[in-house]
Formats: structure tokens, sequence, C-alpha cells
């Protein structure tokens, strides 16, 4: 082959580069729509439900708003939401997802969007399959938070398909006492507990346990 200019080179190789990133696009999975969520319930054993179904709800001390179906549904995933927000990391609005009508997921827990019972702090900063995004201290009080709601609230970042730690949801079927009786026993907002008493470590060391082998 003759010499080439530094010109001919800087062309020959950006065609090169060109013509590989073109190829890793068109078969990178990263780049493929995500799967669709076809079932009539989504993966905590609650129905899919239309917007119609959802209200909007508040989270006391910031600009933070969501979907959620009302009830004990609601009472319980803002209770998470308001201890997030002063206790682990600040809301803002549009920080939170709750409900949506889109049936793409990135992994099962994703469905639970659907039935309105599930929120994502962050979706972007948290994608599924992202983990090690807490600092331990957070990641105590998130497992505190937990236990404040009787095991009936289950924490993204334990699950065993697809971690994702931005997500919360109602880990309970419709109609299960447990639902119920946990939203009843919550204490209103006022100062943040003391995650490190003996007896509140306890109750979340033995909830973790059981979330896992879940």
């Amino acid at each position: 082959m003759t010499g080439l200019s530094r010109r001919e080179v800087l062309v020959l190789t950006g065609a090169v580069a060109g013509a590989s990133l073109a190829a890793v696009a068109v078969g990178s999975p990263a780049l493929a729509a995500p799967p669709s969520w076809r079932g009539s319930e989504t993966q905590n054993g609650w129905p899919v439900v239309s917007g119609a179904a959802v209200r909007t709800a508040t989270v006391e001390g910031s600009d933070a708003r969501l979907s959620l179906i009302p009830g004990a549904v609601t009472t319980l995933l803002v209770h998470v939401l308001r201890r997030f927000h002063y206790e682990v990391e600040t809301l803002a609005a549009g920080g939170v997802s709750g409900h949506t009508s889109s049936r793409a997921v990135t992994a099962p827990l994703e469905s639970n969007y659907l039935s309105g019972t599930a929120f994502a702090v962050q979706p972007a900063a948290y994608p599924a399959g992202s983990t090690g995004n807490f600092f331990a201290s957070q990641v105590l009080i998130i497992r505190d938070i937990l236990a404040d709601c009787g095991g009936v609230v289950r924490w993204g970042g334990d699950d065993p398909v697809k971690p994702k730690e931005g997500h919360f949801q109602i880990d309970v079927p419709p109609g299960d006492h447990r639902l119920t009786s946990a939203a009843a026993q919550l204490a209103a907002p006022g100062t943040p507990p003391d995650v490190w008493t003996t007896t509140r470590r306890n109750r979340a060391r033995t909830l973790e346990t059981r979330q896992h082998r879940g």
C-alpha cells in the first residue's frame, strides 16, 4: 500500500469508526424496545387500572406529586415517601413517578406502576439493574421505613430478578388484612424516629431476612 497523507488517514479512521458504531447501534440490546407487560394483573397481584382509578397524592414538606390508587395503598406509600424525603434524600417536583399506563417494562417489578401500587424515586438516577446507589446509613433508614410499614411494602433493592433501588411497592395482594392494619398503625408525621434503637434495628433485620428469602 502506498503512503497515505495525514488527512487521508484521519478520514479513513473516521469512516471505520463510524461504521463500527453503526454496527453496534443496530445490534445493541440496549437500544431494543423494552418488553411489554401483557397481564391483567401486575407482579404483586393487583389489577391493572386506568388513570380514572388513581388520585394525585402529595408528600408533606416537598413539591413531589404522584398518582396512586386511593386508600391504604396511598397511606402507606406516601408514608414511605415522607420519611424518604426527610431522612434519605430530598424530593423535588417531578422527582417521583407513580401510576402509568405504559406497559413497557425493563423488569417485572415495574409492572406494579400499572396498578397504582408502586412508585419510583428518580427513575433515571436509579434504573433497574443498578445497585450500590445509597450509603449504608441510607439503607439503614430504608430498612427501618419498611419495618414501619409492617412488611407490606417492598423495596426494589431487594428484588431477586433485577433490583431497582429507587422503587417501592405494595407487597401483599388486594384484600389482605395486613394492608389496612399497617396503614391504621402508622404514626402521624412528626419527629423522625431513632433508627438505631435495638428494637427498631432487630425489627428491620428480621424483615430484611424475610424479604430476601421471599
